[in-house]
């Protein structure tokens, strides 16, 4: 079992027959790896209700995402969460929740404006970016790495990908938080209210986003939105909900996972010093680090699938219509695939983690996460290699996506 740096008590394995998504125990926001390693050695596919499992290790986590029995569809999930409503709607319509075609139509339209060449253009304004923020930290008496830094990266990046005017993208973080906090297992009524207005706002906005870019087309190579108006598959275009939706998931879904991302990321490099001081000897390591900071501290850390035939996990066989949780941070910490899985190593060589998933709904935009790691890690470091805590971090209390709200260091 790792330390235990939170002065929690230690779960045993009798404390797993009671353990829930809906009702985590004390101490799983902030440490949630030793309930995994229970998991995993004694009840790697838990039982959370009738027709409900929930993952945990590296091999069935896998098997979810690659077999073709699993289905993305959240209708049959989503219906009695959240109701006749705007989040019902734009969580049954977005690329990761659906399976093909629409996720096909989408998926090649998206994958098709983030090729290679167009994420090697983004590169130099991204440079430019991350360093005028660290020029701006600098500047602060109090710095707090996720409002000043790790959040404005990705903003900045998706606002550009889909040509969002600066001085409108003030309230984009704001609705992609309060959408997603409604995908944790047990969101509270203010909880879906707030999503339900963050989409009703959203989607009225990107409305007059759409018209504005449909009167003056942008270039289809950089600007995903004037890509996904114009583009066919098939000879058919997607339906105007189908756009809105899709536009407020890719802002979403690129801004939570990457925020995270960096924000976990230099928390753990602070807590491991010498893997920051590593990194900021040998810059070279940047993209071994991105994927060892994926692994260790995963952005999303719960997924779901629903199985459409029985089939077999592990020793145990799932009836067909039943949910699965898949335990990625659970996964990512296996020790039968991740030698010393609790141990930060920048250098960890294969890396084959599973924080982007796996199969045909591999995060479309991982290759723009890992640019923006590279570089955010890479000259954060380099800049300030003394970096450290100058407080007590706040961690966002949502299990799905693990994050802080609130992260205060010291620069010098």
């Amino acid at each position: 079992m790792p330390n235990n740096p939170y002065n929690y008590e230690q779960p045993s394995e009798n404390a797993l027959t009671s353990f829930r998504l809906t009702e985590p125990p004390l101490g799983f926001v902030d440490d949630p790896y030793p309930w995994y390693t229970l998991l995993r050695r004694h009840n790697p596919v838990h039982q959370l209700g009738r027709k409900s499992y929930f993952l945990t290790r590296y091999d069935d986590v896998l098997t979810a995402y690659r077999d073709p029995r699993t289905s993305s569809d959240k209708k049959a999930e989503f219906t009695p969460k959240f109701g006749d409503s705007p989040l019902l709607e734009h969580h049954t319509t977005s690329l990761v929740f659906n399976d093909p075609p629409l996720h096909t139509r989408v998926r090649r339209l998206i994958m098709g404006a983030l090729n290679q060449r167009a994420i090697q253009k983004m590169e130099e304004g991204l440079i430019k970016l991350i360093d005028e923020l660290l020029d701006d930290m600098e500047n602060l008496e109090a710095v707090d790495i996720i409002r000043h830094f790790a959040a404005r990266i990705p903003i900045e990046v998706i606002g550009n990908l889909l040509d969002v005017p600066r001085d409108e993208r003030q309230p984009l973080r704001g609705w992609s938080l309060a959408i997603l906090s409604a995908l944790e297992p047990a969101p509270e009524k203010s909880v879906l209210q707030a999503g339900n207005n963050a989409v009703v706002a959203f989607t009225d906005y990107l409305k007059l986003l759409v018209a504005d870019r449909r009167r003056s087309p942008g270039d289809p190579a950089s600007d995903v939105l004037t890509r996904l108006i114009s583009e066919k598959e098939g000879g058919e275009k997607l339906t105007e909900a189908e756009l809105l939706h899709n536009c407020i998931f890719l802002l979403n879904a690129g801004h939570e996972t990457t925020t995270n991302l960096i924000g976990n990321g230099v928390y753990a490099l602070i807590k491991h010093r010498d893997q920051l001081e590593l990194l900021a000897a040998q810059p070279q390591l940047a993209d071994y680090a991105v994927e060892e900071l994926l692994r260790y501290e995963s952005p999303l850390q719960l997924n779901n699938r629903l199985t459409t035939e029985t089939m077999v996990i592990g020793d145990t066989t799932i009836p067909a219509d039943s949910f699965l949780t898949l335990g990625v941070g659970a996964a990512n910490r296996d020790p039968d695939c991740f030698e010393a899985p609790n141990r930060l190593n920048i250098g960890r060589s294969p890396n084959n983690h599973l924080a982007f998933g796996q199969g045909r709904h591999a995060c479309s935009g991982m290759n723009v996460a890992r640019l923006e790691g590279r570089i955010a890690f890479g000259r954060l470091v380099a800049r300030f290699p003394a970096i450290d805590l100058a407080g007590t971090p706040e961690r966002d209390p949502r299990i799905r996506f693990r994050g802080f709200r609130y992260l205060p260091v010291v620069l010098d």
